[in-house]
């Protein structure tokens, strides 16, 4: 696997929709931000804001696209999108309650029919990262829940943590792993 390359750049989770409100998995599933995520949304932008933020790539579901045009149009910077940050695949779990399959899934112990491994997953995360830190630095990189864990263990950190809807991350390559932190 392809590790992932060591530059910093901004993480930024999508706003919460009605399914993350019902602890549902979303996977593929083109959710819309609800009123609470895009409320949320402009609260990250904001936090954002005097960042030095150049660059922005996000996952092309509306979700993520839609939190990532919030924080552009503050910034005033395109976003460009790439199809390698969507989320994960969860086959016949999309629209299902998040439950212990999860954390099986993200141990790569069991993959739902017809979803994406959790290995497939960080390799296609990485991917994707490191094309978007071919752009001008700092970066910043709206995407999804899972694929963020798919990220940390890329990173060397425990994956299975759960991301706070529109909370931006700061993220810089250390060793052993990387270290993470939270926009004030």
């Amino acid at each position: 696997m392809i590790a992932l390359t060591q530059t910093p750049f901004w993480f930024l989770r999508h706003g919460e929709t009605d399914w993350n409100a019902q602890n549902l998995s979303q996977g593929n599933v083109d959710i819309p931000l609800n009123p609470k995520g895009i409320a949320q949304a402009h609260q990250a932008a904001d936090r954002l804001r005097h960042r030095g933020i150049t660059s922005i790539v996000a996952s092309p579901l509306s979700r993520a696209h839609d939190t990532a045009r919030i924080t552009a149009d503050l910034l005033g910077l395109p976003v460009t999108l790439d199809e390698g940050l969507r989320e994960v695949s969860f086959g016949v779990n999309e629209g299902q309650p998040m439950s212990d399959w999860f954390a099986e899934w993200v141990k790569g112990h069991a993959t739902p029919e017809g979803a994406e491994t959790f290995t497939d997953l960080t390799a296609r995360a990485v991917g994707a990262v490191n094309r978007a830190l071919l752009l001008p630095a700092p970066v910043l990189v709206v995407a999804h829940g899972a694929l963020f864990r798919a990220l940390r263990a890329a990173m060397g950190l425990e994956p299975n943590v759960r991301t706070p809807n529109a909370t931006p991350f700061w993220c810089e390559p250390g060793t052993p792993c990387w270290t993470l932190t939270e926009a004030n």
